[in-house]
């Protein structure tokens, strides 16, 4: 069993967090350990719709509170193959990049950090002043990908779910999990 923690902050693009969830979800061998920030569960019930958070729940194997920073993904003993934060907003960057682990969103990110392991920023803003810039690149430094949701037009989706599920896939792609790759490959011009 592959463990992959899942992040949900508070910044707009609640539906990547969901659609991230729901692919891993339908992965053979994938434990789902997710943490949704207070912030995110206001934005989940208003972006999606108010059952979101209650069905990313049956999809997870546990989901853990925010607050709970003693949690088992909050160790580097737990082992977790990788964490995704969808979307990551810039209160959660600038936590991560700062090291302020008072929430267990933050700490099981930190945790990934120190343990080397892989950590993909859904970094959810526009526009950035320095301060974005610079908590991106100080994350970066400390091995995160920072993967702000800009989307692929060469495959000419057709609907913002296409786009999400595009993201998600990619974002997934990066947690260089033993499955083939999610997201369609871009081919070359025909």
């Amino acid at each position: 069993m592959i463990r992959v923690a899942v992040g949900i902050s508070g910044a707009s693009g609640a539906a990547l967090g969901v659609r991230i969830v729901e692919r891993l979800a339908a992965l053979d061998g994938i434990e789902i350990h997710l943490v949704v920030s207070d912030a995110a569960r206001r934005t989940l019930a208003l972006e999606c719709d108010p059952g979101a958070l209650e069905r990313l729940e049956a999809l997870v194997h546990r989901r853990h509170p925010n607050g709970d920073i003693g949690a088992s993904i909050a160790s580097g003993s737990f082992p977790v193959h990788g964490m995704i934060v969808a979307p990551c907003s810039m209160q959660t960057l600038s936590a991560i990049a700062t090291g302020r682990t008072d929430t267990l969103l933050a700490r099981a990110a930190d945790v990934q950090l120190k343990e080397r392991r892989r950590l993909m920023l859904l970094a959810r803003e526009t526009p950035l002043h320095l301060g974005h810039l610079r908590n991106m690149c100080a994350v970066t430094e400390m091995g995160a990908i920072v993967m702000p949701p800009v989307p692929a037009f060469y495959h000419r989706p057709q609907s913002v779910a296409e786009i999400v599920d595009h993201l998600a896939a990619r974002a997934i792609d990066l947690l260089a999990l033993p499955h083939a790759p999610l997201a369609k490959a871009w081919e070359g011009a025909p």
